[in-house]
């Protein structure tokens, strides 16, 4: 049964001035996005501080974007029962508790597992962000709240590890790292006070279908594949660590079929394969899976050169990775004008610029080895800024303007969940290639990684030629027949 309740919506005048309700949402999106890249510049301080191991450094990353990932998929269904306001209230509520114990963490282990938890909380606050900006503005003011969006991700995104810097370096009341966590609480607390007051109760509530065996099997899949990943290499590739990779590999096979039978027989799959059936979202989907598995793989090991090879401090190593923040924020800004001029072209050729700043990184890199200045980095770092930030903004772009209103939610629901997977098994794929290589300096392991990491900006530039030739297909078949 469906019971209605009473939506607090402000009117179209007070929507055109009032941008408070735009601040309380934003603030939840600069902390999930933020959360995931700060972690970067600490992690040499928490390694040292908690004599964690290398494994245990990658599930700092990684661990975040597997909870993250893996339930943002239950979040409409939940939301739809609970309320969206409710669902941001509360997801803020557990990402704070998170970050506070993060920072008093007196293990590894703890922090961990606190990261998991935060990485949950991430999940309950992404995509009621979009949802709740739909229920407050309406017409120009949802354009400009939608654009206010895109940037505050972009600049949590490319100051994270800037911001971290400067808190470890200020090393307020000598808790060091852990301010990085900490620094979360009165922004959340703030959120947490304000949202009820400045937030619409959002409409009407419905007992949504949600399909809890789909959604145990992609987080147990996930996991799965993860586990081996970053603990093989440390426990020498035990048989269990085979065994889970082919049980992941069995999971996610069993999520496929259930999904198609469900949607065959009438049931309620956590999406409808429907959405998926054009080769341009698949397509896109797999893109955005190689861009987020090298974004995130390629800000954690160019943290460690930085700090460990290098020997810089925090606020130093987030200054150079500033050079490539402020080239992102240019990409993703002149992104929509070059998508509105080549069209799909755009894409891969922007991943191979993004290949092309990691080859000359990797001349660098050779160049300086750890004892000459980091300044022969900038060319590579902001060329590969570029590329990274017109890559993004327009692969969302270019798959979405394909997909219909009817399946938009669950191709935009998809590319998210994509994105913080991507997250984790890039860093726990590259991570096996780094810390493999680090006998032999880390310098050469740097290299090493990035060259992989080009051969991962080319496999997305294949992709997204594809991506392109499906779209001019679709676009010359005859009315009525669908290519591919």
């Amino acid at each position: 049964m469906t019971t209605l309740q009473t939506t607090s919506r402000p009117a179209a005048g007070a929507a055109a001035t009032n941008w408070l309700p735009l601040a309380a949402l934003l603030s939840g999106t600069f902390l999930v996005v933020l959360d995931f890249f700060i972690v970067n510049v600490a992690l040499p301080s928490i390694q040292r501080d908690l004599r964690a191991g290398d494994a245990a450094v990658e599930w700092l990353v990684a661990g975040y974007g597997l909870t993250f990932g893996g339930l943002l998929m239950a979040v409409g269904p939940i939301s739809q029962r609970w309320g969206r306001r409710r669902m941001y209230v509360g997801g803020v509520l557990v990402f704070v508790v998170a970050s506070a114990l993060c920072g008093v963490a007196p293990d590894v282990l703890t922090l961990n597992a606190a990261r998991l938890l935060q990485g949950v909380g991430a999940a309950m606050v992404a995509p009621m962000v979009l949802a709740l900006i739909g229920d407050v503005y309406d017409g120009p003011q949802r354009v400009r709240a939608m654009s206010a969006y895109a940037t505050v991700m972009g600049l949590a995104a490319a100051l994270g590890q800037l911001i971290g810097g400067a808190l470890i370096r200020a090393d307020v009341a000598g808790l060091g790292w852990r301010t990085v966590f900490l620094v979360n609480i009165p922004v959340g607390l703030a959120i947490i006070v304000a949202a009820p007051r400045l937030l619409p109760t959002a409409g009407a509530r419905q007992q949504a279908a949600l399909d809890l065996v789909s959604l145990v099997l992609v987080v147990a899949s996930s996991a799965a594949v993860l586990l081996p990943l970053l603990e093989g290499r440390r426990l020498g590739w035990p048989a269990w660590t085979w065994a889970s990779l082919v049980a992941g590999a069995g999971l996610g096979t069993w999520l496929a079929r259930r999904t198609a039978r469900l949607a065959a027989t009438g049931g309620h799959p956590l999406v409808d394969p429907a959405a998926f059936r054009s080769p341009a979202v698949r397509g896109g989907l797999i893109g955005q899976a190689l861009l987020f598995c090298g974004m995130a793989s390629y800000f954690l090991v160019l943290g460690l050169y930085l700090q460990v090879g290098h020997d810089l401090g925090p606020l130093s190593s987030g200054l150079v990775f500033t050079v490539m923040a402020v080239t992102y924020m240019v990409g993703t800004r002149r992104a929509a004008g070059l998508v509105a001029r080549y069209g799909t072209r755009v894409v891969p050729t922007a991943a191979l610029v993004f290949g092309v700043g990691h080859l000359l990184t990797f001349a660098a890199v050779e160049r300086i080895g750890v004892t000459d200045s980091v300044l022969w980095l900038t060319p590579g770092l902001a060329v590969s800024g570029v590329g990274m930030g017109v890559c993004l903004s327009s692969l969302v772009a270019s798959v979405m303007a394909g997909v219909g209103p009817l399946h938009a939610a669950a191709v935009s629901g998809s590319l998210s969940t994509v994105q913080q997977l991507g997250n984790a098994l890039g860093v726990a794929l590259i991570g096996l290639v780094f810390f493999g290589a680090t006998d032999h300096g880390v310098d050469r392991a740097f290299a090493h990684s990035l060259l992989w990491l080009v051969g991962g900006t080319v496999a997305l530039a294949g992709v997204t030629a594809r991506l392109g030739r499906s779209a001019s297909a679709r676009h010359d078949a005859p009315e009525g027949v669908e290519a591919g």
